[in-house]
């Protein structure tokens, strides 16, 4: 029997020590919904075990059930004939599994259907996905979807969708790239032209790259208003599957292959707005996108996680020279490094979705008060505090995450050696589905250039402040001591980088900076969390010892620089 949360000790160690009573306490409107709502609970107590038991159902689903029929559905993938997809039997299976547990509205609220659960405990079930199938976590992650109808729909919208997504009887895609915009959003071309006489709004044009295309739903970026070119002429809209929507094809991928990613024709197709006009990127996508990053971030630590424990098991069953290869010392130090790489993922994670359902809970409070003037000054300062702090930490995490799960699967392969490049094992399948994570919902690039405005702006320093101020001692006080020396020369590297007041320099040197902040930060979580369980010191240790010269390495590039800096770049890669 596996689980895929029981068997899990650091996932279940994040459920009990995020301390979520004020997430939670936000989620549940100081627990309201219990006295109309038969399974909202009563208390904080209550909800942290409805949240550990539908975990570990989901655990022994995606354990017992999902994992063995992966290599099938990687192998043989959706079908496309005639402009229809066909998801595989296996893939159907699976989504019927997660129709019956009830997780397909997880986040949306019990009115319509949902379990109103907070965004930790939403990722917490990617992860699992992701360990057991990668490419069904971009058909389960697309509960955003109705998240961004639940936040920005009329009510009409939300009560003729939202129960629908939240039984599973809707699945939903994200339309927004298009053959020529690709992570360019604004110059997004596709149109919508509204009829002057029954106001009813018809989109035309390409989109491509779609994951999920064939859906019922589906959420459209277009150009609403005549005459524009940029992010401000860009407005939301919501259509369903019809004739005049066209999957044209679905594309031959690398990796991720049990879900469909299409190419679609829009014929003059009716829809709906979402929201405003001309907020469709501005605002809506904007939200959408931070909501994308988590999952990603989440899909690229289960695959992570997937890899490292087949690596494990391979090394200890594999035997060389008479004794078995985890015994190796080139072995087991690549096994420890990928073990406290996606421990240190998880780590950042867990904080970022924190601070993310914080930000969640203070924004609904004072975006939908009734009377602005009795909104409390609190809840103000909290919005204002949380979102600082999850426009920074939502990019760091889907960089960080999804470059260590690409680290930890090419790690995985070469454990396995000439084995791991074979079908025969799973280890070629977790590379090949991990390399679209740092590219999709934003590259890795793009993360580094959403981060650098909050790491130039020091966001993160009273998070540090209040890391730093705890009862370290022993093993644990000589590493905060190391990570309050690096914390001094990433505040150092800033200052040298803002002082050349050079846009191309800073630019160039934002990679350097938003690592070394990502060092420092999950050096502090990781002695934080290993005062509460001794047994992690181990695991924070290795983690400040190997990110010391990593951290060195960037400093000095950072500090480096004068103005001959950018023309050495562009020689280099003109030689």
């Amino acid at each position: 029997m596996s689980n895929f949360f029981t068997d899990n000790e650091d996932l279940m160690f994040a459920l009990d020590n995020l301390e979520l009573e004020e997430v939670t306490a936000l989620k549940e409107d100081d627990y309201k919904y219990a006295a109309e709502f038969p399974h909202a609970p009563v208390d904080f107590n209550d909800a942290i075990d409805n949240y550990r038991r539908v975990l570990t159902e989901i655990g022994d689903v995606t354990g017992e059930r999902i994992e063995p029929r992966s290599r099938t559905v990687d192998a043989e993938g959706p079908h496309f004939e005639d402009g229809v997809v066909t998801y595989h039997p296996l893939t159907q299976a699976n989504l019927r599994d997660l129709r019956n547990a009830g997780v397909m509205g997880v986040m949306l609220p019990h009115k319509y259907g949902g379990l109103n659960f907070p965004n930790t405990i939403y990722t917490m079930m990617t992860e699992m996905v992701s360990r057991a199938d990668g490419s069904l976590q971009n058909l389960f992650g697309l509960q955003d979807i109705s998240e961004t109808i639940y936040e920005f729909g009329d009510e009409e919208q939300k009560d003729r969708y939202l129960p629908g997504f939240a039984s599973g009887e809707y699945d939903g895609s994200m339309d927004l790239t298009e053959p020529d915009s690709g992570s360019d959003l604004q110059s997004v071309r596709l149109k919508a032209t509204q009829d002057p006489k029954t106001g009813q709004w018809h989109l035309d044009g390409m989109k491509r790259f779609i994951t999920n295309g064939c859906a019922k739903v589906h959420l459209v970026l277009a150009r609403s208003e005549e005459g524009t070119s940029d992010g401000r002429g860009l407005s939301m809209f919501i259509c369903e599957s019809c004739p005049e929507l066209v999957v044209r094809r679905i594309e031959d991928k690398m990796g991720i292959h049990g879900v469909a990613t299409c190419e679609l024709q829009y014929n003059h197709v009716p829809a709906q707005l979402c929201g405003q006009r001309k907020r469709g990127l501005t605002k809506y996508v904007m939200s959408l996108m931070n909501g994308a990053r988590v999952a990603i971030a989440g899909q690229a630590l289960g695959i992570a996680e997937a890899a490292y424990r087949e690596a494990r098991k391979y090394a200890a069953e594999r035997e060389q020279f008479k004794q078995t290869i985890d015994k190796f010392p080139a072995i087991y130090d690549m096994l420890a490094r990928m073990k406290v790489k996606t421990v240190a993922a998880r780590t950042l994670l867990y904080h970022t979705t924190k601070v993310v359902d914080l930000r969640q809970g203070y924004t609904h409070i004072v975006e939908h008060a009734k009377d602005a003037a009795a909104i409390p000054q609190e809840a103000r300062a909290a919005q204002k505090k949380y979102s600082k702090l999850a426009a920074v930490l939502t990019p760091m995490s889907k960089a960080y995450c999804t470059e260590i799960a690409n680290q930890v699967a090419y790690d995985g392969i070469q454990i396995h050696g000439g084995t791991g490049f074979m079908r025969d094992f799973n280890a070629e399948r977790y590379y090949r589905d991990a390399r679209i994570t740092n590219i999709y919902e934003g590259t890795t690039q793009l993360q580094v250039v959403a981060a650098i405005g909050g790491v130039i702006q020091r966001v993160l320093e009273p998070t540090y402040d209040e890391l730093a101020a705890l009862p370290y001692d022993g093993a644990l006080d000589r590493m905060t001591s190391k990570l309050a020396d690096m914390r001094t020369k990433l505040g150092e590297a800033v200052e040298f980088v803002k002082a050349r007041k050079d846009s191309d320099y800073q630019n160039l040197m934002a990679r350097a900076l938003v690592e070394m902040e990502i060092y420092v930060l999950v050096g502090y979580l990781m002695t934080r969390d290993a005062l509460k369980d001794r047994r992690r010191e181990a695991l924070a240790e290795k983690f400040v010892i190997d990110a010391e010269p990593e951290f060195e390495a960037r400093r000095l590039l950072a500090m480096s620089g004068d103005n001959t800096t950018i023309d050495r770049h562009w020689e280099i890669t003109e030689y």
